[in-house]
């Protein structure tokens, strides 16, 4: 098995450690969960890198099980195609890279670690709720949902805080994600939207996602 070695050996990226340090915090999109809720954190995402340089085999190494994670790896594979890759490189090799979130500090510096802890912990709680309303709509959509289910389904929304305040959010998060060129990423937050029973988002998807 070949070895984790540490980042700041070779390969490189364009520009050195500085450059890579910019390039990330320049590409972070805050999610909205963790924004809202005062959750900072480093994770840890663990990569190969081909000859040419682009980011392969992208996982998370070590996180917190919540959408910090998703977006440090969102932001790791961006970096795809600007690194420096010397000759003989073995690509086999893992690379672990970590990447730092800290929440904004003018709202969030009376937050103590406890009450993020409790934060994190509520949201590993929901996605099963989450999963529920996801499956409702999907099926919805293809015409086999259980209608009478919906004032149910209606009901954990408002419970899971699904509305138009957090849409309009989520449009703006997939919005900064497109305007980086990152159309994956965008499109991931439009199919959410409508995943959670919403057509605001049907007109990016439309022209976009296909």
């Amino acid at each position: 098995m070949a070895d984790i070695i540490n980042i700041y050996g070779q390969p490189v990226f364009r520009g050195g450690d500085n450059a890579l340090k910019a390039f990330i915090s320049g590409k972070i999109v805050y999610p909205e969960y963790s924004r809202q809720n005062c959750i900072s954190g480093t994770i840890q995402v663990r990569f190969r890198l081909d000859k040419t340089g682009r980011v392969t085999d992208a996982v998370i190494h070590q996180g917190l099980g919540i959408d910090l994670d998703d977006e440090a790896l969102r932001v790791v594979k961006l970096t795809s195609g600007k690194w420096d890759v010397p000759a003989g490189y073995n690509t086999a090799t893992r690379i672990v890279l970590p990447v730092s979130f800290t929440a904004d500090q003018t709202r969030c510096n009376n937050i103590t670690t406890s009450e993020s802890d409790r934060a994190i912990q509520t949201y590993k709680n929901r996605q099963n709720l989450e999963d529920v309303v996801i499956h409702y709509y999907k099926s919805k959509q293809q015409g086999k949902a259980d209608t009478a289910s919906e004032a149910t389904i209606v009901n954990l929304k408002k419970q899971l805080g699904f509305d138009d305040e957090l849409i309009t959010e989520l449009l703006a998060q997939a919005d900064s994600k497109f305007k980086q060129e990152d159309r994956v990423g965008a499109c991931e937050d439009w199919m959410f939207i409508r995943n959670i029973g919403s057509t605001r988002a049907d007109k990016f998807i439309d022209r976009y996602c296909k």
